[in-house]
């Protein structure tokens, strides 16, 4: 086993852990042998950031949080356990003590913010005809189907569930900003992005879905 840091992936909403399947691929080939993706019930931010926190604790060393889009949140939730080194951010929300996603994204409406629709048990789901060009337009059809099909609904509840002490206060952070997102709209990535004073901001020319569009140095 190298010495390097455990990486911990946390997805999204309508995401799962499979989401980061060509970014666990491209981490192994780079020497990162020690690799776990959190499957989040996506039902409360205290929920989501426990299972998180959960997941990190059964670590024997130093942890790199990597979350993407809502799971943005999430590390900054659960990512003040002292053996979390550092915080990146895919794409994602990273909100202040007292913001939501929903309050974020209020504030500056993302493209596709009208293909979100409720059904009749609070789930919040991406209309299926209208996932490929809202999450992940910059990928083949085929893997957008799949995605829109298995798609994960978080309850809507969760979209105004507030980040109570946020770990990027405390804790080195780098970021990536999609430029062509249309489920978090790129200024307010770049907002976000700016306060937390990250060490490194890189901008991608790239969907939301970006942890499975842009994960390969060959597409970069």
């Amino acid at each position: 086993m190298s010495d390097r840091p455990t990486i911990v992936l946390v997805h999204g909403f309508w995401g799962g852990a499979a989401h980061w399947a060509h970014v666990i691929v491209e981490l192994n080939k780079r020497g990162y042998d020690r690799i776990h993706a959190v499957e989040n019930p996506l039902t409360s931010l205290a929920d989501d950031a426990e299972r998180t926190r959960k997941m990190v604790e059964q670590v024997d060393g130093p942890v790199v949080l990597v979350g993407h889009s809502y799971g943005g949140a999430v590390i900054t939730e659960a990512g003040d356990l002292p053996n979390v080194t550092a915080l990146v951010y895919i794409a994602a929300f990273a909100p202040d003590a007292g913001e939501s996603p929903g309050g974020i994204s209020q504030e500056m409406p993302p493209a596709a913010f009208e293909n979100i629709a409720p059904d009749s048990d609070g789930y919040l789901w991406i209309k299926q005809d209208a996932f490929h060009e809202s999450f992940c337009q910059d990928l083949a059809p085929e893997e957008a189907l799949v995605m829109a099909v298995t798609q994960k609904a978080p309850l809507g509840s969760t979209f105004g569930d507030e980040v109570t002490a946020p770990a990027w206060r405390n804790k080195p952070v780098w970021y990536q900003v999609s430029t062509e997102d249309r489920m978090i709209h790129p200024d307010n990535e770049r907002r976000m992005a700016a306060r937390m004073n990250p060490r490194r901001t890189i901008e991608l020319d790239a969907s939301h879905a970006s942890l499975a569009s842009r994960a390969r140095p060959s597409s970069t």
